[in-house]
């Protein structure tokens, strides 16, 4: 009864209604999951000894890790709980809640890094630096990519390719996938495929489609490599990139509308989002579900959003906030912010009244103007 129902519902309900639907569940959730607000906790928090700014956490306990994450990056789970009252001017506090409320910015999770297909593969690797197409011409005919259903190459896969990988790159934070699902997406919803370089067996890519608002994306779920391969920083890049460059080249084969290069933390200063960038991917919220309010402070706003840049959602529109205070020099600004330049934007929030930024302004300007849709830029001006 139950094959029968979901084979009635596979018939009637598009590919892009399912999606729709798993996102909302996915939703609903996360909203329920929140909503167990005997599980919440109010701490209190420095990420940086010298830091002038407190961040005030409510909400569940097991996601004050990732508030940790959103606010200070990777590297910052040694943060110590703040017992007792608090010393720091409230101008100066930053609160992170589960709750949404008046004024907070509404920060996703994750983001997704999309590649947009439909065009010549040319075109895409246009996009690319010198140093990456080079590398990509000279290593590209060593590596093969072939699918695998093989029950012992997806057990291999997962045990000795994914989980490694997935453990050496994220640490505590590594978020594993099932092997139960590895093999279902393998097998039905998705592929996998493994990676070889000289016949032997040195990587995998897991992936499946996904069908949304029509226009089909083939993403990528995990990466996963040998400690042979992950051990060794110079080889993990090379590996990386042709193995990514694999994935688009078969996406752009199957005639898919785009490539979604996978989930990263939604900070504007994340390694793996800007690597992904280099690589052609424009933001997008497609894949997260969960989101964080972030409410500034009140004094010190642009000083704060110079140390932490932030995503925000306004709507289904991404926004990106960059702080400009006074003191950084015009060079300063324009260091500070040379990679912040994503497609994907529909709005850039510029805070601060510092003359220095002006010029950035109008870089910032310049540097969008060859996208289709470039976003609109607003000063905000604070103290």
């Amino acid at each position: 009864m139950k094959a029968t129902l979901m084979a009635v519902a596979k018939k009637f309900i598009s590919p892009s209604m399912r999606y729709e639907m798993r996102l909302l569940a996915s939703k609903v959730r996360e909203t329920l999951a929140r909503a167990c607000f005997w599980r919440w906790e109010m701490a209190r928090f420095r990420l940086q000894q010298a830091s002038a700014y407190e961040i005030l956490y409510i909400g569940r306990k097991q996601q004050r890790e990732m508030a940790k994450l959103l606010i200070g990056g990777k590297g910052q789970g040694s943060a110590s709980i703040t017992d007792g009252a608090s010393a720091t001017p409230a101008e100066h506090v930053v609160v992170v809640s589960e709750m949404p409320t008046t004024g907070a910015l509404s920060v996703p999770h994750y983001l997704s890094a999309v590649v947009p297909l439909g065009r010549p593969l040319e075109d895409i690797t246009a996009r690319y630096d010198s140093e990456l197409r080079r590398s990509i011409r000279k290593n590209r005919p060593l590596y093969r990519m072939r699918q695998t259903l093989s029950d012992d190459e997806i057990a291999m896969a997962d045990r000795d390719l994914l989980r490694p990988y997935a453990s050496a790159r994220q640490g505590i934070h590594a978020a594993q996938f099932p092997t139960d699902d590895v093999f279902r997406i393998a097998k039905s919803v998705g592929r996998l495929d493994l990676i070889t370089l000289d016949d032997e067996v040195i990587g995998c890519h897991l992936g499946c489609e996904v069908v949304r608002g029509g226009k089909r994306y083939w993403s990528t779920l995990r990466f996963g490599y040998c400690e042979t391969v992950f051990s060794d920083a110079k080889k993990l890049r090379e590996v990386n990139s042709i193995t990514t460059f694999m994935a688009l080249e078969w996406a752009l084969e199957q005639g898919f509308d785009y490539y979604d290069i996978g989930l990263c933390l939604a900070r504007p200063d994340d390694g793996l989002l800007k690597w992904k960038r280099r690589r052609g991917g424009d933001i997008d919220s497609l894949g997260n579900h969960a989101y964080l309010f972030v409410r500034l402070p009140k004094t010190g706003t642009a000083k704060f959003l110079w140390d932490t840049p932030m995503f925000a959602v306004e709507g289904d529109k991404l926004t990106l906030h960059l702080g400009l205070p006074e003191g950084p020099s015009v060079e300063e600004v324009a260091s500070r912010y040379h990679e912040m330049v994503f497609g994907g934007l529909h709005k850039i929030y510029l805070y601060g009244g510092s003359a220095a930024g002006e010029p950035f302004v109008e870089t910032l300007r310049s540097r969008y103007a060859s996208q289709q849709s470039p976003p609109t830029l607003e000063r905000v001006m604070c103290n």
